[in-house]
């Protein structure tokens, strides 16, 4: 195995079947970003979403898709071209994946794609000493699944990162008072009826924690094209508190928990999340 992964790899303490798979998926999704890098991609899109955010700040839990968006309204994108560059940085590393492209079957402004391949051979090609490898099927598939948003909410501002593992490369992604906006926006309007994925509420600690302001004028698009808001409604920090400790009243918390709990490695932490928890912390945001 290539000694850069080798290397990636030994950052991951590894105690159990599923934290190998994670660990093996976490080094093929910073390749597959390595090949878009190398592809162009960059120069029309933009990184963000929980990989992004564990990735380039640190988030201490696993996240399973790669999620990016155009910097501009484009709806002729075509994701495929860039799947060539990608699929040579992949087989550079000796991984046997293939790329899907997942066909549309409703109106939707995001192209989707898989990296797909088998979790026991890729494993083994990671780590031929592994002593998870029987307690994990030989069926079994890793599946990681990257979109692209081709009509972008507006007013998100960028930064470009770098990365010298796997291989030296380029990634321009939202900031990190875009990517809270884009977090907080998951937290009002992503969930069915009072249940919620669990793991947005872990970022938005995460975002706390780190005294990450809110890039508001994007939350406020992406609350107008969620119908939240209308276009000339008034919105500030303060109504922005006020939705979040309504939505905080409303919350399945035992659901939130369970979402997020295979993600994470203190789950003692959850214990604290409750209404009152969440509504005191928003008090910092800004």
């Amino acid at each position: 195995m290539n000694s850069n992964i080798n290397e990636m790899l030994a950052k991951y303490t590894i105690t159990n079947a599923e934290e190998e798979k994670n660990a093996v998926k976490e080094i093929i999704q910073e390749i597959v970003l390595c090949g878009l890098s190398r592809s162009g991609f960059f120069n029309k899109a933009a990184f963000y979403g929980g990989t992004a955010l564990r990735i380039f700040y640190g988030l201490d839990r696993f996240s399973e898709d790669l999620d990016f968006s155009l910097l501009k309204k484009n709806p002729d994108f075509d994701l495929s071209s860039y799947f060539p560059t990608v699929q040579k940085e992949i087989n550079s590393f000796g991984l046997n994946m293939e790329i899907i492209t997942k066909e549309k079957t409703t109106d939707s402004p995001i192209k989707s794609a898989f990296i797909k391949g088998n979790s026991k051979e890729h494993i083994l090609l990671f780590n031929p000493n592994s002593s998870n490898i029987n307690l994990i099927n030989k069926n079994e598939s890793i599946k990681i699944k990257f979109e692209v948003d081709i009509d972008p909410p507006e007013n998100a501002s960028f930064e470009t990162k770098y990365q010298l593992l796997p291989s030296p490369y380029e990634v321009q992604l939202y900031d990190m008072t875009s990517l809270f906006a884009g977090k907080i926006h998951a937290v009002l309007c992503r969930a069915w009826k009072n249940r919620i994925k669990g793991r947005d509420l872990y970022d938005y600690i995460f975002y706390l924690s780190r005294k990450s302001h809110v890039n508001m004028e994007h939350l406020k698009a992406r609350l107008i094209e969620s119908k939240v808001l209308r276009d000339r409604e008034l919105f500030n920090i303060d109504i922005l508190k006020e939705m979040l400790c309504s939505r905080f009243d409303s919350i399945d918390y035992s659901s939130a928990k369970e979402d997020v709990m295979s993600f994470i490695n203190d789950k003692q932490s959850l214990d604290l999340w409750n209404p009152d928890f969440f509504k005191k912390i928003t008090n910092s945001l800004s």
